[in-house]
């Protein structure tokens, strides 16, 4: 292994452990996702706890951890095996955040960029099997399932040379959703829409309260 790769490594490691959810959610004032919701620092939890922006903010910075470091690697001609290696170390950093005490996230999202940095055609087939996941089950967890298992075919369909550190990654990601496997098979897994609907409506009981209550006050 080079110095190149090495550092390369290391470089995706840190970036990884940037907590994106746990720092947005400080700024615009919301609650530390670590101990609301499902207490996963990921954009799911935070589209639950603060809505579309949020989450948004959050997807968008955790696929950049996966990205850049790939990307950078990429253009430095570090072999494809250990292009594999840092976008495992991206996730593991995503996972294990050496800056947030090694709580993170499950990593989906950061897996995700270090793909895009593969190719377009080959990220957009992955996004639209999440997606279609997603919305035909309405289970997130169930569509990062599905496409960590198929990302692999995908990738030797267009890239083969990347066939086995894909291979490596999607482990990673069904390693980290062993949980939601088993809430799935028992069928307690909750749907995504499920939990914002409650969300609504607590917020909409909390209105009304409020209103009620500055009507008694007038």
């Amino acid at each position: 292994m080079s110095a190149i790769a090495l550092g390369m490594i290391i470089f995706a490691y840190l970036c990884g452990s940037i907590s994106s959810a746990v720092l947005i959610c400080r700024l615009i004032g919301l609650p530390d996702p670590r101990r609301h919701g499902s207490e996963n620092p990921g954009a799911t939890n935070v589209l639950r706890i603060g809505g579309k922006a949020a989450a948004l903010a959050v997807l968008i910075c955790d696929i950049l951890k996966g990205m850049i470091p790939v990307w950078l690697a990429y253009y430095l001609n570090i072999p494809p095996f250990y292009l594999g290696i840092i976008a495992i170390a991206a996730c593991l950093g995503h996972i294990y955040p050496i800056f947030f005490r090694f709580k993170g996230g499950k990593g989906v999202a950061t897996a995700f960029g270090s793909i895009v940095a593969i190719g377009w055609g080959l990220s957009s087939v992955v996004a639209g099997t999440w997606l279609l996941t997603v919305l035909l089950s309405g289970y997130s967890s169930l569509g990062a399932i599905v496409t960590a298992l198929l990302a692999p075919f995908y990738v030797w369909w267009f890239k083969p040379e990347f066939t086995f550190p894909v291979a490596m990654l999607s482990c990673l990601t069904l390693f980290r959703h062993h949980d939601n496997i088993q809430r799935l098979w028992r069928g307690q897994e909750s749907r995504i829409w499920q939990k914002m609907k409650k969300k609504s409506e607590k917020t909409n009981k909390k209105l009304i309260q409020a209103t009620k209550k500055q009507e008694k006050n007038d």
